[in-house]
């Protein structure tokens, strides 16, 4: 099995997982396998090879990204463009040709570093918005092995995703892939609308596939969780630890709302303490017995 995630977290002890990571982490553990992805780290020269290590029976692959291409790959088309989009947030949407032209680079990139350390009998497993073309990159460099695509977040219906600059192009990305999995019923069938839209008869969708250009896709939806013994094991251990005792004094008795995300535009903060603010304002009963924490890594 071969896992490819647009970042790779490589386990530490002082360091916990988050997000798309611990689902994709827990899978990698079950059966062992290669997961590759991005170092979290950038260089001014043309990335080099793979950097190979492993923990227990999964080997960690990952690449450094071009310093020119990071900013306007993952900030500007992922998070800028793709992410407000496929969550409807149409008004806050920003494209640039530059941008999509670095999207397109970078799944180059990791497709011409993934090639030459796959196996004729692997399975490869491609994660989330960030490397939609990953699939087709990948076949127009020989690969022939199954290629399954997960899509960790909703996906737009027709009429939202004709907001994209190209979005045909995107669709038709998708069906490079054997198997496209999507959380819910819904998201599944806005792809669908999409596809139809797009490539109209040229497309088949018959019995959860689509036939398109010779090859067979086929659809169906996959809800991820979480290892929930594993949640609630640390959090029985977190009780007794000195972090939580502090915080639990200092609260005075109040309750403790708690936001835990990345620091970026893609997740909304400024949008809690507005909503804080207007809870606070509609409910002031409430005022010094709800304490609202925001726990935003870099």
């Amino acid at each position: 099995l071969v896992a490819v995630s647009n970042r790779v977290t490589i386990p530490k002890r002082t360091a916990a997982a988050g997000g798309l990571a611990v689902g994709v982490l827990a899978a990698m553990r079950s059966r062992g396998g290669l997961w590759f992805g991005w170092s979290g780290e950038v260089t001014s020269d043309i990335p080099g090879a793979a950097k190979v290590s492993r923990r227990q029976d999964v080997t960690f692959a990952t690449i450094d990204l071009p310093a020119e291409d990071f900013e306007p790959y993952y900030g500007g088309f992922c998070n800028g463009t793709l992410w407000p989009l496929f969550h409807y947030f149409v008004g806050a949407m920003q494209y640039s040709d530059a941008h999509h032209a670095a999207y397109r680079r970078v799944n180059a990139l990791f497709a011409d570093r993934l090639t030459p350390l796959l196996r004729d009998d692997d399975v490869v497993w491609v994660h989330d918005y960030h490397l939609a073309p990953l699939g087709g990159e990948l076949r127009s460099r020989g690969v022939s092995q199954p290629l399954g695509f997960f899509l960790h977040i909703p996906f737009p219906h027709v009429e939202a995703m004709r907001a994209l600059p190209g979005w045909e192009a995107l669709v038709r990305s998708f069906l490079a892939y054997d198997l496209v999995g999507f959380q819910t019923a819904r998201d599944l069938a806005c792809f669908r609308s999409t596809v139809a839209e797009a490539l109209g008869p040229a497309a088949r969708q018959v019995h959860g596939a689509i036939l398109h250009d010779g090859r067979r896709t086929r659809l169906d939806v996959f809800p991820i969780g979480v290892d929930v013994d594993g949640v609630q094991r640390e959090a029985a251990r977190a009780q007794s630890s000195e972090t939580v005792r502090r915080m639990q004094a200092g609260l005075l008795d109040r309750q403790c709302v708690i936001g835990v995300d990345r620091s970026d535009s893609s997740k909304g903060l400024v949008g809690r303490f507005h909503a804080y603010e207007r809870f606070m304002a509609q409910h002031p009963d409430h005022l010094n017995r709800v304490t609202f924490l925001e726990i935003a890594p870099l």
